[in-house]
């Protein structure tokens, strides 16, 4: 009998083994790899003139952090990064983009563009060349930039599939990290669809390739050598956890900003937020799915084809819409004058309604990040990571993930990790929420928030910069 089991056991270990997938060896080493691809990817550094008080540049969000950087690399680290002076200081930033094609059209991330007087662009072989700025887009953190090669035979990459990359995947990282120029990192692909409060379409990959400050416009490649992602931030004070738009973001917008300089996108004219379990409740949705409407601009789109506050919105244009934060997306990948179907849930019933988008007006996302910047503070989504994290019982609000020395926010007294409930009295359920409270602040003198701190909440009262 004995005998019999053990057979058994061995014939189905067999048959498993058969019908299993073979798995993706990891490669030797990723050096013909490196060395096939770095001509392909620049060092850019940046200057430009600030007034007022500094901070370290080039960094998205959480990684505006001067105190802890000065402290981290000394004194002489920011003497070569801020040149003070009477009228200001020259602020020079490190970053990374890559070659597009052979004219000199470059990618990278529109925060190490952004403001700057002078660009320049640095080769792997060491040429240098001054860089114009042909297009940006804040939205999703996009520039392109342009060099004269002037006879260089410059090095293009070729663009991957993004939605093609499974979770565990090899990744390469090329980039200018504290300006390092052309340093070569690996891993795998951490996860995908990622939304870390950066700015209204995220969905980011996450790969825990190491990426670093100056890393941020730089390829992600996969092991084809083909570019699937743009590195572009980093968790502060966390290890092994980046983040890079994916590709296909790009391959929509890139296009635009050669052409126009600037990128147009559908509008549908409402303001949306996240379907929990109570609500999911309320609403009779059994689980919950779909986005939202919390509001419908007048005159709108959306109130012009008959959407009404309270709808649920669980398709648009044929793509089943699971989460809030997927309508955005899908509404901005269409063109302005497009006619699409938006499928709603109103009152248990389902309705199907045609749509014809407007254009999203160029000031609304730009509004939002003035108001931010004013505060001196960043907000990011609660997800389930932070919320355990940070120990917190509710999902709700939005996460202050970066606060800058010296700013009202804090000299208000708000701290990185505060769990925003309140902004001027009005309840914040997410991030939607916060950004068009954060509008109705303009012509205030100060911004009242309510803040959940440890176990207990607190009123913060930030005064804003009189204009």
């Amino acid at each position: 009998m004995r005998h019999l089991i053990r057979g058994f056991m061995a014939l189905l270990a067999a048959s498993l083994l058969a019908g299993a997938a073979p798995a993706a060896p990891a490669p030797e080493s990723f050096a013909p790899l490196a060395e096939r691809l770095t001509p392909s990817v620049v060092n850019i550094f940046t200057t430009k003139v600030v007034k007022g008080r500094g901070q370290v540049p080039g960094m998205p969000f959480s990684q505006r952090d001067g105190n802890h950087f000065r402290e981290f690399f000394g004194d002489e680290f920011f003497r070569h990064f801020f040149d003070d002076n009477p009228k200001g200081f020259k602020s020079r930033s490190l970053g990374s983009g890559f070659i597009l094609d052979r004219t000199g059209i470059i990618i990278t991330n529109n925060h190490v563009v952004e403001g700057a007087d002078e660009i320049r662009v640095r080769l792997s072989d060491e040429h240098e060349f001054d860089a114009k700025v042909i297009g940006t887009d804040p939205k999703t953190d996009i520039a392109v930039i342009q060099i004269d090669p002037a006879g260089t035979d410059l090095r293009p990459v070729e663009l991957g599939d993004s939605d093609k990359l499974r979770v565990g995947d090899w990744v390469v990282a090329i980039g200018n990290p504290f300006g390092y120029g052309h340093t070569v990192t690996a891993g795998v692909v951490s996860a995908k669809g990622r939304v870390i409060g950066a700015g209204p379409y995220d969905n980011f990959l996450q790969t825990d390739a190491a990426i670093n400050p100056g890393n941020s416009g730089g390829p992600l490649f996969n092991l084809e050598g083909k570019v699937v992602g743009i590195n572009t931030a980093i968790v502060s004070g966390g290890t092994g956890i980046g983040f890079a738009i994916p590709i296909a973001t790009a391959r929509d917008i890139v296009p635009q900003l050669q052409d126009g300089g600037r990128v147009t996108r559908g509008w549908l004219g409402v303001m949306i937020q996240e379907i929990t379990e109570e609500l999911s409740q309320q609403f009779g949705l059994g689980e919950p799915r779909g986005a939202l409407v919390s509001e419908v601009v007048g005159d709108g789109p959306a109130q012009k084809a008959g959407l009404k506050r309270g709808d649920v919105i669980v398709e648009f244009d044929d793509e089943v819409i699971e989460k809030m934060d997927e309508l955005p997306r899908e509404v901005a990948q269409h063109r302005p004058g497009a006619v699409v179907d938006v499928v709603v849930l109103r009152n248990g019933k389902r309705m199907t309604l045609e749509v014809t988008l407007g254009e999203l007006p160029d000031d609304s996302g730009r509004a939002d990040a003035q108001a931010q910047e004013e505060l001196g503070l960043t907000v990011q989504e609660v997800t389930p990571e932070l919320q355990q994290h940070l120990g917190l019982d509710t999902a709700t609000g939005v996460v202050i993930s970066g606060v800058e020395p010296g700013s009202p926010a804090a000299e208000g007294g708000l701290r990185r990790g505060d769990l925003v409930l309140e902004l001027n009295q009005l309840e914040i359920s997410d991030l939607a929420g916060y950004q068009a409270a954060l509008r109705k602040t303009k012509g205030r003198e100060s911004v009242l928030f309510l803040v959940r701190r440890g176990q207990g909440t607190l009123y913060v009262v930030v005064p804003l910069p009189k204009p």
